[in-house]
């Protein structure tokens, strides 16, 4: 007999901590969690742009020049240090690109259509070297002036031709020109051997930075013309957002009301798997870097409703088994194990269509497929094992054995 009030005692002890754990974990780790959330452009502002891929010279729009031209616009990207950019094609000549977050979305714009053709002119006209025989650009500042520059470093074939031309034009001027646009034309001194060059005349290191960012990426192999632009204020973004935290808190409160009142205890327990699902959910998408939009936020609201839908399937097979007399336990056994077919092939019927939508969909539409996925996933897991888990550690320390609690 001690050792059954021992057992008891150390039932209720334990599901209290582990309640009071919870509780602690489970609000705890969901605000933080929100905080590292990478947001999408309508939830933090940025800027929506298609471009139209015109042909150049000798360069004509096709699938090569195509990918060559989003390869270099992603180099642009990531070295501007935009973070979780969207960039895609759409149909045959056209580039999808989304920058959210960044401080100047106008001016990154402006860096990723430029061309940026360099080269190196006699005064003829004759060209020595371009952007094509360059190995790095790097931005500086003149250790004596303190003046910003670009200082470039040619390949072995642009240093040989650097070189010879050099040596042989001393006092001669030697143009640089970006994008056709003479940007200083200095005198020959000396030979340059050393296959190295600068150019000068920046305001600050930032313009500098960039301009050896499209020096570095290389010339675009397609001209690109602004099709449509969608910026969105940061204002507009926080205001989404904020709209959508509360009526998802409102949806969450109104589900875990609903949840208590009508299922009792097992809804309580319901309640719990659902923090559990929340905080799992943001820990997944923050280790994958996915970016939460809108329809993201729409997504995760809808998985929350799957994982509630699959608490209810298992609850409902829970009271059968109570009222044909069973035992909690066995009850609680039976119900889970009549309910899983069931559980499993409705989320695995949204799984699949969750999918569909990732590989066939664009941009928000993407986004919702993947929180979409991440949500099912976790509820499923959270229903399946964790509401088990917590209503068979009700049912062996005996604090809650009337049916009545169980809604039966």
């Amino acid at each position: 007999m001690r050792l059954g009030k021992f057992t008891i005692f150390s039932g209720v002890l334990i599901f209290i901590l582990i309640l009071g754990w919870y509780m602690f974990l489970g609000f705890g780790p969901v605000k933080p969690l929100v905080k590292y959330t990478t947001l999408g452009l309508d939830l933090q502002g940025g800027v929506h742009v298609v471009f139209q891929a015109k042909e150049l010279p000798g360069s004509p729009v096709n699938d090569k020049t195509m990918q060559s031209t989003i390869s270099i616009i992603e180099t642009r990207v990531n070295e501007l240090g935009i973070s979780e950019p969207i960039i895609q094609k759409q149909g045959k000549d056209r580039i999808i690109v989304e920058i959210a977050g960044y401080k100047n979305p106008e001016e990154a714009v402006r860096t990723l259509i430029k061309p940026a053709v360099l080269e190196f002119k006699s005064p003829e006209g004759e060209l020595v070297v371009s952007g094509k025989d360059l190995k790095d650009a790097i931005e500086s500042k003149d250790p004596n002036t303190g003046l910003a520059e670009v200082d470039l470093t040619f390949n072995a074939d642009g240093t040989k031709k650097f070189g010879d031309f050099t040596s042989k034009n001393v006092g001669r001027n030697l143009g640089i020109y970006l994008d056709g646009k003479l940007l200083q034309n200095p005198v020959i001194q000396e030979p340059i051997t050393n296959g190295k060059a600068r150019i000068t005349g920046y305001k600050d290191l930032n313009e500098a930075h960039r301009i050896a960012v499209l020096l570095r990426s290389g010339a675009l192999p397609l001209k690109l013309e602004i099709l449509e632009k969608k910026v969105v204020g940061p204002t507009l973004g926080a205001d989404s957002l904020r709209r959508s935290v509360k009526a998802s808190i409102i949806g969450v409160i109104a589900i875990f009301l609903f949840m208590i009142l009508y299922y009792r205890f097992p809804g309580f327990i319901a309640d719990f798997s659902l923090i559990l699902y929340a905080t799992i959910v943001l820990g997944v998408m923050i280790a994958l870097k996915a970016t939460l939009t809108l329809p993201g936020i729409a997504g995760f609201v809808l998985s929350m409703g799957m994982a509630v839908d699959a608490n209810i399937l298992i609850f409902e097979r829970l009271k059968e088994e109570l009222r044909m007399g069973k035992t909690l336990r066995s009850a609680i056994d039976s119900g889970f194990k009549r309910a899983f077919l069931t559980v499993f092939d409705s989320n695995a019927t949204t799984l699949i269509a969750a999918v569909i939508l990732y590989f066939l969909g664009t941009g928000p539409v993407r986004g919702f497929a993947v929180t979409l996925s991440i949500g099912i996933l976790a509820s499923f897991f959270t229903a399946i094992t964790f509401t088990r888990w917590l209503l068979f550690l009700a049912a062996d320390s005996k604090v809650v054995k009337n049916p009545k609690l169980y809604g039966a």
